[in-house]
């Protein structure tokens, strides 16, 4: 979003600054003020402003949270990965920031969810109106904090992003190679979009927002061709040098088997540098 002379940057919050969060923030402080909060401020990328808090523990918010925001995009990871941990990054920390922003009127704000609020099992597509029924204590505690975003009094967008890999997330790849993952076949329907175009289809967002565009509530954020696991593995064993697979190889995961469809976030204009894992794949493997 370009600023014109004269006009006010805008501010912009980026709560949980980390590797996803930090990605969206250096997109958009070109153009924006852009604070960033973590617990270890130093750890913000260059350009970022600092904030150190931990969102778990409101008495470290008191006068931290700079005045006049316009965005805030919400973008915790839980510390620890059982129930209390969910709940933790996903709705107490969300309501004790927004505690702490007191009177600030948002433009936006923004909630990074996960496509984990689905449980469909059956290869059906699925999109934003879709039933969300988590049968994991995941899955409800990302859907509890998408109902406190939405109820929070701010204009509120949720992004639902489906499995996210990339130079930085090699875990599915180095298995693969490793003879490590070995699914039945057919597996399951696995959706993924690339780190790169996460971090874009948020900033992206963000802009229509600052740009006074509306914004429907929800957006699922998935690459264009969901596809069974057993074929991705196919085509990397076909497109880098693999080990055979060992007899404790992983069969898969436990997302169940749906297809997310993207066209909601199309429809913004929205453009994959990756649109399918082929592309994005590809590029890990030439980076080596």
């Amino acid at each position: 979003m370009a600023i014109t002379e004269g006009s006010k940057a805008p501010r912009i919050l980026v709560a949980g600054c980390g590797k996803l969060g930090g990605a969206i923030a250096s997109r958009l402080e070109t153009s924006a003020t852009v604070y960033g909060l973590r617990r270890n401020p130093d750890r913000v990328p260059e350009g970022i402003q600092g904030i150190g808090a931990d969102l778990t523990q409101p008495e470290t918010l008191s006068g931290k949270l700079p005045e006049g925001l316009d965005i805030v995009l919400y973008c915790l990871t839980p510390s620890s990965y059982d129930e209390q941990g969910y709940r933790d990054a996903y709705v107490t920390g969300l309501a004790n920031l927004l505690e702490a922003l007191g009177g600030q009127s948002l433009k936006h704000l923004f909630f990074v969810s996960s496509s984990s609020v689905y449980s469909q099992d059956d290869d059906s597509w699925v999109d934003e109106s879709s039933p969300t029924r988590p049968v994991r204590f995941s899955g409800e505690q990302v859907l509890a904090g998408e109902q406190t975003a939405l109820e929070s009094g701010h204009p509120a967008t949720i992004i639902r992003y489906s499995g996210i890999y990339g130079p930085s997330r090699r875990r599915l790849l180095e298995e693969v190679q490793a003879g490590r993952m070995n699914p039945t076949k057919p597996a399951p329907f696995s959706n993924r979009i690339h780190e790169d175009d996460a971090a874009d289809a948020a900033a992206h967002l963000v802009n229509l927002a600052l740009s006074g565009a509306t914004l429907q509530t929800c957006y699922l954020a998935s690459d264009c061709e969901p596809v069974r696991l057993d074929e991705v593995v196919d085509w990397v064993r076909q497109h880098t040098p693999c080990a055979e697979p060992k007899p404790d190889a992983r069969k898969g995961g436990r997302a169940g088997s749906k297809r997310c469809c993207n066209k909601r976030l199309l429809s913004t204009g929205f453009q994959f540098r990756y649109p399918d894992f082929r592309a994005g794949y590809r590029g890990m493997i030439d980076q080596g």
